[in-house]
């Protein structure tokens, strides 16, 4: 029998189980609770409400871009995230927080400069940078990262 892997939905955040090798295979499940798909390419924008359910209960790794709507770099920065969303899911969870929303998860995550980029794992912080980067910088410390 295949392992099951916890998975918020990216609409009701609900917990999902889905079978590890079907996800491997890139197929990307749906919500039993309300049927949107558990992946659909694009960064998932989080509060502090839905942000324990993809960040601790969830067994895919949380990549979190913290960013505000008047910062420069964090503007140019969000088609790039997008598009790694596309390469990067389903073995990855993309979260956006605005920090101008979300002051105390920003807070709690000591986000100093931003765009930062937080990697979550079951709730662990596994890395961490700051600085606009590029769809491919992004893919590519990631993997550094998760290696």
């Amino acid at each position: 029998m295949s392992e099951t892997l916890q998975i918020a939905c990216p609409d009701c955040h609900t917990l999902n189980r889905a079978p590890r090798d079907k996800l491997a295979a890139g197929l990307r499940g749906k919500c039993g609770r309300c049927g949107a798909p558990l992946f659909s390419g694009h960064p998932v924008a989080l509060d502090a409400a839905s942000f324990e359910s993809h960040a601790a209960r969830s067994d895919v790794p949380l990549l979190v871009d913290f960013w505000a709507p008047w910062c420069g770099p964090c503007v140019a920065m969000a088609p790039q995230f997008e598009k790694a969303a596309g390469h990067l899911e389903p073995g990855l969870r993309l979260a956006k927080v605005n920090t101008e929303e979300e002051q105390e998860l920003a807070s709690h995550y000591g986000i100093r400069s931003i765009p930062t980029l937080v990697l979550l794992h079951r709730g662990r912080e596994i890395a961490r940078r700051s600085g606009a980067m590029d769809a491919a910088t992004i893919e590519r410390w990631v993997a550094q990262s998760l290696a």
